[in-house]
């Protein structure tokens, strides 16, 4: 599995909007904005109802596709319709609900290959998350996410 920015940016996303959603427990919220391990991708977290987290993309680093010279589009999404969204504001993780001690699970969605995958969040500080997406439960990769804002 290609574990890319995109995809990071979808399971730091996930991350966010769990610990904002615990209250109470987490001393240190998830909701903000969070900068993917290659500083490529920002997502911003927060809470989406159900004391669930989601997470859209707010910035990108090379926002401008090299091929076309436009803004970068969802162009690997499996539904057709949807190709030709821009990459910013596309939600990349959805249902992150509280699964352990600082701990949250939910899906990704990866637009560099147009899947969504389970994904998993652990808040390692105040400033930083691991973020894990997995494939079939067990191939999984992880990154740790600073925050940035």
């Amino acid at each position: 599995m290609q574990f890319s920015s995109m995809k990071a940016a979808a399971v730091a996303a996930a991350v966010l909007l769990g610990s904002s959603l615990v209250a109470g427990a987490q001393a240190a919220p998830v909701a903000g904005t969070w900068l993917s391990a290659d500083g490529g991708t920002k997502v911003r977290v927060s809470e989406c109802g159900g004391n669930r987290l989601c997470g859209k993309v707010v910035w990108l680093n090379e926002p401008i596709d090299k091929q076309t010279g436009k803004p970068k589009t969802d162009k690997r999404n499996a539904d057709p319709d949807r190709r030709a969204r821009p990459l910013i504001g596309v939600q990349v993780v959805s249902g992150m609900a509280p699964s352990g001690d600082n701990k949250w699970s939910g899906k990704i969605y990866n637009a560099d290959d147009g899947k969504t995958y389970d994904a998993h969040v652990t808040l390692v500080s105040e400033n930083a998350m691991q973020v894990q997406g997995c494939v079939l439960g067990v191939l999984c990769k992880s990154q740790t996410w600073k925050r940035a804002d």
